[in-house]
């Protein structure tokens, strides 16, 4: 039958209308983001630190909009079946307990140096609660990169153990922006991070990274405040593996005028440390010592999780991500506010997966299930990510994506997007193509030196081979490029990491968080209901790892 009659084709239409559920169009709502940044940014909420009292009102209040949204706990599996909303992230708190005490010697000429001004030292996370160190032997590193596959050694044979090292910031290429190490983009040797690990491998006794606020992408006041607070670590067997005694962060000022007193000009050697051929050099005669007590503790923080099953693969995870905590209360400001709010980092963001999350469980089930991860610790080291991605909930070899938002910015809808880094991987060619159909492009990252993709709560699922991607604002807005350039300039410059990132009722806006979120939704959206398994690209790090896993992912 070629034609079927007027009332079989109402049928066949009904038939297909059930078996394919109208999706209703994304709709985030500002207001709702507005109110959620508030309320959890107040003064109330002491800056959301973890194990705090701040962040047992910042679960209890993000716990109860999850349950009024529809959502399921998808938490620590609980003795009586069933899941807690949280999963809990043993850690190891340390904090300086009384004056340090920081010496430079040469011959008889002493330097005494002021801990938050010369220097920022770290509480250990060695475990050992005296920490002393008398006249070390201080080392230029350069910049401190054993990385054989591109043939790079900075150490050339020296022996670190009872030494301070002193390392640059950043790759050897940032200031030629061309070598070895792919020009100004930041590798995973440039962080901080990873010259503290190298210098532990080593048995340093000390790491010092020189502080330049070009290379570091923030100025001193962001290190002393992130580094003079108290400190966090994941529960290790062996902490001595991945830190040093004393860690923290030099100026480089001071930098200078200690090479000076060897003979040293610090100009040349920086110069010379951007060439493979660099040899490290001992700052003859000048030593180093530091005397400080350190209070321990184990502390228990808590990632937060939220779960909708998806209706046809059920084990298979999309997940949206964002970090619930800041700084908590810290150091006083120029006009003694001591509450480090975090408004826009990361109040911003997790208001914005609320809001995801609202419209995911208001629209029909997807196929796979879509997971709403808000993960503790980030401002310590991406210790709750750290901690899911080495103790995952959900299998990580069947975890679809990752899609992490972190500070996104409360101005108007610009007319782009970009991401933390450049990430090899198809799932930002999908985000790029769902941008596209919403009318928006995507700007690659502008201070890709900066190292960002290492910086966020995605990169440890990243490393262990997850697609994962980190999404940021653009900066094309309806006033041009430039005003949004200068917006994040001026946020960097006067509020990152400062007791200024508060909520403003008179300047707020969130209608470009509900815009970003709109993306960030259709994307999750597209790929929970397929059966698309997003891929790192030929020659990225993190491929390996997922290739690993691929015959998990066979079994359909």
């Amino acid at each position: 039958m070629k034609h079927l009659p007027g009332f079989a084709i109402l049928l066949a239409l009904a038939a297909c209308a059930q078996k394919a559920p109208v999706v209703p169009m994304p709709v985030l709502d500002p207001a709702r983001i507005t109110e959620d940044v508030r309320i959890l940014s107040s003064d109330e909420f002491e800056g959301r630190g973890p194990a705090t009292p701040g962040e047992q009102k910042t679960v209890d209040y993000l716990v109860g909009r999850l349950k009024a949204l529809g959502v399921e706990p998808g938490g620590d599996p609980l003795p009586a079946g069933g899941r807690a909303w949280t999963q809990d992230v043993p850690l190891m708190r340390t904090e300086i307990d009384g004056p340090v005490r920081v010496e430079v010697r040469k011959g008889r000429d002493t330097l005494s140096w002021t801990q938050g001004e010369q220097v920022a030292l770290r509480a250990a996370q060695t475990g050992e609660t005296r920490i002393e160190l008398k006249d070390a032997p201080l080392v230029f590193v350069g910049y401190g990169v054993s990385a054989p596959e591109r043939n790079w050694d900075d150490f050339k044979g020296m022996d670190l153990k009872g030494k301070v090292a002193l390392i640059l910031v950043n790759d050897p290429d940032f200031e030629t922006g061309e070598g070895a190490f792919g020009g100004k983009a930041m590798t995973y040797y440039g962080r901080w991070t990873y010259k503290y690990e190298e210098m532990a491998r080593r048995g340093a006794a000390g790491a010092l990274v020189i502080h330049e606020t070009a290379p570091a992408a923030y100025g001193w006041l962001t290190v002393k405040n992130s580094n003079t607070n108290e400190a966090f670590d994941v529960l290790r067997e062996d902490p001595k593996s991945q830190h040093v005694p004393v860690q923290g962060w030099i100026q480089r000022d001071a930098t200078v005028e200690i090479m000076r007193k060897a003979g040293l000009d610090f100009d040349e050697l920086k110069t010379r440390a951007q060439k493979p051929d660099f040899q490290p050099v001992v700052l003859d005669g000048v030593t180093f010592s530091t005397r400080f007590d350190v209070k321990k503790d184990q502390v228990v923080s808590r990632n937060i999780v939220g779960v909708l099953p998806g209706a046809k693969h059920a084990d298979e995870w999309v997940f949206y991500t964002s970090h619930w905590d800041h700084m908590g209360i810290g150091a006083p400001d120029a006009t003694g506010d001591t509450i480090y709010n975090g408004a826009l980092d990361n109040a911003a963001g997790v208001a914005q997966v609320l809001e995801i999350a609202r419209n995911f469980a208001e629209a029909p089930r997807t196929d796979r299930s879509v997971g709403f991860l808000l993960v503790a610790v980030e401002e310590k080291g991406l210790l709750g990510s750290e901690y899911y991605a080495t103790n995952p909930l959900y299998p990580l070899s069947k975890t679809v994506a990752i899609l992490n938002t972190d500070a996104p910015r409360a101005y108007a809808p610009a007319k782009d997007f970009s991401t933390s880094g450049d990430a090899p991987t198809t799932l930002q060619d999908s985000l790029i193509e769902v941008g596209a159909g919403l009318g928006r492009s995507y700007t690659p990252e502008s201070r890709p030196e900066a190292g960002l993709f290492f910086r966020s709560d995605h990169f440890p699922f990243a490393k262990r081979g997850v697609p994962a991607i980190s999404y940021r604002s653009g900066e094309n807005l309806p006033e041009g490029a430039t005003a949004g350039k200068d917006w994040t300039d001026l946020y960097t410059r006067e509020r990152y990491h400062q007791p200024s990132d508060e909520f403003d009722p008179q300047a707020w806006r969130s209608d470009g968080i509900a815009a970003d979120g709109v993306l960030l939704y259709t994307l999750g959206r597209k790929l929970a209901d397929s059966r698309d398994w997003p891929e790192w690209k030929e020659g990225a790090e993190f491929k390996a790892a997922r290739d690993a896993t691929a015959a998990e992912r066979q079994q359909q």
